[in-house]
């Protein structure tokens, strides 16, 4: 493979490098590989994976030489786990996706990609899920944290299936990581997982739910711990994780984009929970139901990528309080990509004389001119030099990761339009819509897009202002029937939009 077209590596290095080192932050990234494991490691921190099963093992970083929890098994610690069962059956069957094959996509100093792959044949049928899975991990060059993703696929001709469940979890140490954050609001010292079992903890009505009898923190006394609170929207559920308070270190889950999440932007999805446990959902039935269960007939050929999302590492070196690491992980008010869609779509029409941009201490105003009303708007964004999340955001789609099925910028489509609302009761002219969801799905019944869960889904939020319209970009090109997109936009006879 030639010589990475990506230019432009993400600054993610936040947290400062191991104290060691005035080199580590610009060290080169370096693959070792052996029998039982694969280590990559670019002078901030080591990723451990076992070969070729692809679990992550360990992660050195900051002077803790695993910030997995050492006292589980090695293929209990980070792993991309699913759920299945074979059509017409009820019981679901969980599991631990293991590669059986490894390889290195791509190596340099300022990028490695690996892969862990397992193939489905006809000798484990009824044994495993029809899939063929290749996992991905991949780490860069000055970069606080790794990547990872799947490519699933079903062939042609293979055993019908329904998926219920995919994800990846991780289980971080318990003798560190205390202090969980999910939003501004949601964070909290968790109970520990001694607390969830008797004499300490009493199940209650079901066995998520359990009351803390006589837990280690005292302060936790009669609290009920049960993973369902921590629930979030996908709108929301954009970060979450854990922070360890000696020494100060965060480990943050990162999803940038809601493109490869089922149920659209009201779907709750678990987060992190007592363990301490942290996941990134793709697909899952909670609050759905059986609707929300891909279901792959025989012969049905079906190809996504779920992902990537970042796992990222931060630490405070100056003696302050751990929980700001929270504030450079998280994204803060309105996400750096809703507003450079706005952007994009005041420069779309001439309506707009000028925009200009100016930095007032941590906000960044965004001042456009609209010269046919004489209106002057302001995008005000909460802006903080190396808010992880919005870098993240403004990232995506990903240059870097290098499977052909996950489309760059280029490879995609993008779609403008306007979204009105008619109701004479309030106006005789069409009202324009703000505050809305639209996104483009399969044509269907109403309510149809929330339960597709095969597809790629494009959804965008109007923020603020509805006049200029709806701006949807990186539009996924589909090669399923009836989702068909192009570079130079979208064939909408063939889709329909939903609000």
């Amino acid at each position: 493979m030639g010589k990475l077209s990506c230019k432009n590596l993400l600054p993610c290095c936040m947290g400062p490098p191991p104290a060691t080192s005035t080199v580590g932050a610009t060290a080169g990234v370096r693959v070792k590989v052996s029998d039982r494991y694969v280590e990559i490691k670019n002078g901030i921190f080591e990723l451990t994976l076992s070969n070729p099963d692809g679990i992550v093992t360990g992660v050195r970083y900051n002077g803790v030489d695993n910030l997995m929890e050492i006292l589980n098994k090695e293929d209990n610690r980070g792993y991309w786990d699913l759920v299945w069962s074979p059509l017409g059956e009820r019981t679901g069957i969980f599991d631990v996706i293991k590669g059986t094959v490894f390889r290195i996509i791509y190596q340099d100093e300022d990028q490695a990609e690996v892969s862990f792959v397992r193939t489905w044949d006809p000798s484990l049928e009824g044994k495993a899920v029809p899939l063929n899975i290749d996992k991905r991990f991949i780490v860069l060059r000055g970069c606080s944290g790794f990547y990872t993703y799947g490519i699933y696929e079903h062939q042609e001709g293979w055993p019908g299936f329904s998926l219920g469940e995919t994800r990846v979890a991780f289980k971080l140490r318990k003798d560190k990581f205390h202090y969980m954050a999910l939003a501004d609001d949601r964070q909290r010292i968790m109970p520990m997982p001694e607390d969830r079992v008797p004499p300490r903890g009493q199940q209650l009505a079901y066995p998520e739910a359990v009351l803390l009898v006589d837990p280690i923190n005292p302060d936790l006394r009669g609290e009920v711990d049960d993973k369902y609170q921590y629930s979030c929207e996908d709108q929301y559920n954009n970060v979450h994780g854990w922070i360890s308070f000696d020494p100060p270190i965060g480990f943050w889950q990162i999803t940038p984009s809601d493109e490869f999440r089922t149920g659209g932007p009201l779907k709750q999805n678990l987060t992190s929970h007592v363990g301490p446990t942290m996941l990134a959902m793709f697909l899952s039935g909670h609050y759905a139901g059986d609707d929300l269960s891909p279901k792959f007939t025989n012969g049905e050929y079906w190809k996504k990528v779920h992902g990537p999302v970042f796992m990222y590492l931060n630490s405070s070196w100056d003696g302050s309080d751990p929980t700001l690491l929270w504030e450079d992980a998280k994204v803060q008010v309105i996400n750096w990509m809703h507003i450079t869609c706005l952007i994009d779509i005041l420069l779309l029409f001439t309506k707009v004389q000028v925009i200009t941009f100016r930095l007032n201490k941590f906000l960044l105003i965004v001042q456009s001119v609209m010269n046919t009303r004489e209106v002057t708007c302001y995008l005000i964004l909460s802006f903080s030099f190396g808010n992880q999340m919005m870098i993240e955001k403004e990232s995506w789609p990903y240059c870097f990761a290098l499977s052909e099925d996950f489309q760059k910028t280029e490879q995609r489509g993008c779609i403008s339009g306007r979204l009105l609302v008619r109701d004479r009761y309030l106006e005789d002219a069409d009202l324009y819509a703000t505050a809305a969801y639209v996104g483009l799905a399969l044509p269907g019944d109403a309510g149809s897009w929330q339960r597709e869960c095969k597809v790629m889904h494009a959804i965008y939020t109007i923020v603020l202002l509805g006049q200029v319209g709806i701006h949807i970009r990186y539009i996924i090109n589909c090669t399923f029937q009836h989702c068909r997109h192009t570079n130079s936009g979208v064939e909408q006879k063939m889709m329909e939009a939903f609000v």
